[in-house]
């Protein structure tokens, strides 16, 4: 897929990297780029009012410039008074806007390390220790792909780079033992116009079988609750190693050339080799 217009809504409907966003797409505008005034209204027009943790209600709003005092900075405005700065006519804020309408639980997790983070290091304690959580949550924040599973197996062949096995010899499994879900407002700008060497950053949860029956909106639901666990957990978020990486033009359906097998075999794109990774899958 190719964005080459502003505003291409049926297109993005029909993208399955865009699946999880897909709800609040179609409730947008389809003749104009969207702003402000129409992320907010998809706020006031969901079910369950999207607050930050600290109980305020979300809102965007329009980005400020130049230096700022602490509490008026990103994460700590975010946090203190539910205002997530936004750019207009801003592909990456826009996507960041419809995370967080997806993915409340888990963004609202994300905003609560990165304040905890920037308030310690401002009070002078544990610089570099918050500087790694940082790092971590940035990283899922902006490159994230949540992947349930339910097969162990598949699960050691995503973390041991074993490309070909996972996604030819075993994708008629992906979607029913194993699949996979943009997360990081940064990777859904760039699925707009894909390359070669578009890699995502996986956070592996272990779910049960049953999991991939459920409609979507409960899939989500579901995937929300168990990043937001996963993230509130101080045990977690202390390495960026806890991510996996995800070439996401391996994905079945994702890409039309990887209906060929021979495709698996671009050692530039599905690099080789096994790395020491941790278990952080969660439950």
């Amino acid at each position: 897929m190719r964005i080459d217009h502003p505003w291409q809504q049926e297109k993005l409907l029909e993208s399955l990297p865009l699946l999880p966003l897909s709800a609040q797409i179609s409730r947008l505008p389809s003749d104009r780029f969207p702003g402000l005034q129409d992320l907010n209204e998809l706020l006031a027009h969901e079910t369950d009012e999207v607050r930050v943790r600290n109980g305020k209600a979300l809102r965007f709003v329009p980005q400020d410039h130049g230096k700022l005092p602490f509490e008026a900075q990103y994460e700590p405005r975010c946090y203190l008074h539910g205002e997530v700065q936004s750019r207009e006519n801003n592909w990456h804020d826009l996507f960041n806007a419809l995370v967080w309408l997806a993915f409340p639980s888990a963004k609202r997790a994300i905003n609560v390390r990165h304040y905890a983070a920037l308030t310690s290091v401002r009070q002078g304690t544990g610089r570099s220790e918050r500087g790694a959580i940082r790092d971590m949550n940035t990283l899922f924040d902006e490159s994230g792909v949540v992947v349930p599973y339910a097969d162990e197996g598949m699960a050691d062949l995503l973390r041991g780079f074993s490309w070909k096995q996972l996604f030819w010899l075993r994708r008629s499994e992906i979607g029913l033992s194993m699949d996979f879900y943009l997360f990081g407002h940064g990777l859904y700008e760039k699925v707009l116009n894909p390359y070669i060497g578009l890699t995502g950053q996986g956070l592996l949860l272990k779910v049960d079988r049953a999991f991939f029956d459920l409609p979507l909106p409960q899939r989500l639901q579901r995937l929300d609750e168990s990043i937001a666990r996963y993230l509130d957990d101080p045990a977690h978020c202390m390495t960026t190693h806890e991510l996996t990486p995800v070439p996401l033009l391996g994905i079945p359906g994702w890409a039309a050339e990887n209906e060929h097998e021979e495709y698996y075999e671009d050692t530039r794109y599905f690099r080789p080799g096994r790395r020491i990774h941790s278990e952080r899958s969660a439950t």
